[in-house]
């Protein structure tokens, strides 16, 4: 049975993405579902690749560069991202980790509010939540600021919540 990460990276020319999307996924940490396999693959299809980097707290994440042979270095929360001088770009399609999900598209985090901000300041990049299929649940707390996903990748394969995706 192939990993995770394999299964994931299976999908990467059936995603639905803009030939110019410059794609942001994450360095996974604990038991995140890992998306490198999968943003390897799209590195070879020739999307620029992004991962977030924490400047302050309580604020919106930026997405610097990286590509697969750069240095990630771990900020002050221990996670890693690329060096400090690596260039800021900004994101088409942003991959991001969650706790839980639902079939309406609704994400837990874990709780700093970084993607949720950080999506309210991307108006019109996509949001693909990247999950093993046994985090759905049938229903989450949601609050007002809370940030739906526009759509769901797991080893099953992506589920779209929004249309427009």
């Amino acid at each position: 049975m192939p990993d995770f990460p394999s299964q994931l990276a299976r999908f990467a020319d059936r995603l639905p993405l803009p030939g110019n999307a410059v794609v942001a996924g994450y360095w996974p940490t604990k038991s995140e579902a890992d998306p490198r396999a999968l943003m390897l693959a799209l590195s070879r299809n020739g999307y620029p690749l992004a991962l977030p980097c924490v400047e302050k707290k309580d604020a919106v994440l930026i997405f610097r560069s990286w590509y697969e042979d750069h240095c990630l270095v771990a900020n002050i929360f221990g996670l890693e991202e690329p060096e400090p001088h690596r260039a800021i770009v900004v994101p088409s399609v942003v991959f991001v980790p969650l706790l839980a999900f639902d079939a309406a598209g609704h994400r837990l985090g874990y709780g700093g509010g970084y993607y949720d901000r950080t999506l309210a300041a991307l108006p019109g990049a996509a949001a693909i939540g990247i999950a093993y299929a046994g985090q759905e649940m049938a229903s989450l707390p949601r609050e007002a600021h809370d940030h739906p996903l526009d759509a769901i990748l797991t080893e099953q394969g992506l589920r779209r919540f929004v249309p427009a995706l």
